[in-house]
């Protein structure tokens, strides 16, 4: 355990933090080449996995730089390769696209993701669109304590109490809300620029009656598509059930 054996549990663990701190001065092989040598790579493989990082990393082009001098991006680039230079099993990264630029943060997540099945990655994020585009799955927590965890594409039917339907409808707003009011199954409608997100009971399929109370209002159902639940409503909806238990 890590307790028993911090220090081989620390050489199986990668780590970048959201400002990484590395030295300046020291030019980026030399640097992943020292960090390499820390970490116990042997000296028979240093070089050559030096090297295999730097083309991973895509460090070629500064490769002969010194650290101070390069930018946000390339210098995100570095510390992960000095976090993965020694072949971790983990790879904890900590706001990985914190103060990116859009392309650089494309960038940084296409490389998370090319590592999947290589190791495990534990992403460290606030940025929960980025937990969407990124990971296969997802632990909430809330003030140190693990409110919810599952599979990115499920956590949110599971744990909501509703399924949601989003529709485009032409025609007047009242008359389309009271067309879809009439449906059983029904539980709320939102309604924004032409478009409603309609919450429906999670077992009830109310998509047909749905379909045929738009029509035969004389409507014209444009669109119809069932809607995921964003994980920004998923924790918002769990933390606000554990601040109101909490007060209660």
């Amino acid at each position: 355990s890590i307790l028993d054996n911090p220090i081989e549990a620390k050489r199986r663990i990668g780590y970048v933090p959201e400002n990484p701190s590395m030295y300046n001065d020291m030019v980026v092989r030399e640097y992943i080449r020292f960090i390499g040598a820390i970490k116990g790579v042997p000296k028979s493989r240093l070089s050559s996995q030096v090297d295999y990082m730097i083309e991973r990393c895509a460090l070629e082009d500064v490769v002969k730089k010194r650290i101070g001098e390069l930018s946000k991006g390339y210098r995100q680039r570095v510390a992960l390769a000095q976090a993965l230079v020694n072949d971790p099993p983990v790879l904890v990264l900590d706001e990985p696209t914190s103060g990116l630029d859009p392309k650089q943060i494309y960038e940084i997540r296409q490389f998370i993701k090319s590592m999947a099945g290589e190791r495990t990655i534990i992403l460290s994020t606030h940025i929960l669109p980025e937990v969407s585009m990124t990971c296969s799955k997802v632990v909430i927590i809330n003030d140190g304590r693990i409110v919810a965890s599952g599979p990115t594409e499920e956590i949110g039917e599971n744990l909501m109490k509703s399924r949601q339907v989003e529709i485009r409808v032409s025609g007047d707003p009242e008359r389309v809300k009271e067309a879809i009011g009439k449906v059983n199954g029904v539980r709320g409608i939102y309604e924004t620029d032409g478009v409603y997100t309609i919450d429906i009971e999670k077992d009830v399929e109310v998509r047909p009656e749905l379909a045929r109370s738009i029509v035969n209002s004389g409507l014209d159902l444009l669109e119809m598509k069932s809607k995921s639940y964003s994980l920004e409503e998923v924790f918002l909806k769990l933390v606000t059930e554990e601040e109101g238990g909490a007060k209660a």
